[in-house]
């Protein structure tokens, strides 16, 4: 049963259709990859799906039954969706365990540093923060971090907020294999625990790893969808995608 569905998705952006009437399909419980080359639309497609940018036309359904055409990104969280970026965003000049705490409590800043005895909140950062490897770098400024350091954070940012759907655009770039192993264990923990997760990905080794599902996108428009091993060997996907 499809968790989430577009119809007729677009976008332009002067005059250029980045998302060109979409309609796909996301199961409940699965993990759908969402490839294509450079420009094909797959992060305009998270950023609408997210609130991020307008939709020009189409419709998102959440559940079967709740259809939003003007998603606010504030709003989503409502949705049980929840995302992370290509380019980091983390509160810099705030401790990892601050940043944590601004999330499990409800994007507070001012609560964030308040919520330090709350064992409650405590308890749930540095659970995902050992996930991640940082709960002995709770103390240190978000900007003292290395760059995969950075990314684990905003992992463990978004996972805490239990969710029903994870949007991650592009989580492994930039990323050593060890600190990728340890990204594809926590997405695949969130399967086990029936949550959703869209995966924007350029490694096609992890897609086949990963994702039940794998939409192809190109020029903003649907080129395949189905079971990875089937669609990577397509005609068309390697034309537009693999350039073989």
């Amino acid at each position: 049963m499809p968790i989430l569905q577009t119809k007729n998705l677009t976008k332009h952006f002067d005059g250029v259709k980045a998302v060109d009437g979409l309609s796909v399909d996301i199961e409940k419980g699965k993990i759908t990859g969402i490839i294509g080359p450079n420009g094909s639309g797959k992060t305009t497609l998270v950023n609408l799906l997210s609130g991020i940018v307008g939709l020009d036309g189409g419709a998102v359904i959440v559940n079967d039954t709740l259809k939003l055409s003007n998603i606010k990104p504030y709003d989503i969280y409502d949705y049980g969706i929840t995302r992370t970026f290509q380019e980091v965003r983390l509160f810099n000049q705030m401790t990892v365990l601050d940043n944590m705490l601004v999330v499990l409590t409800e994007r507070n800043v001012f609560g964030a540093l308040f919520e330090k005895h709350n064992n409650y909140h405590l308890g749930k950062a540095k659970d995902a923060l050992e996930k991640v490897n940082l709960w002995e770098k709770r103390n240190e400024l978000a900007v003292n971090l290395s760059y995969g350091q950075r990314k684990l954070l905003e992992i463990a940012r978004t996972v805490s907020t239990q969710a029903e759907m994870y949007l991650f655009d592009e989580p492994f770039a930039g990323l050593f294999p060890e600190i990728i192993k340890t990204v594809s264990e926590i997405i695949q923990e969130l399967k086990k625990e029936g949550k959703t997760v869209i995966l924007v990905e350029h490694n096609m080794e992890l897609i086949r790893q990963l994702c039940d599902d794998v939409i192809v996108m190109n020029v903003g428009r649907l080129l395949a969808q189905g079971k990875p091993e089937e669609v990577l060997r397509k005609r068309e996907v390697v034309e537009a995608y693999l350039g073989e």
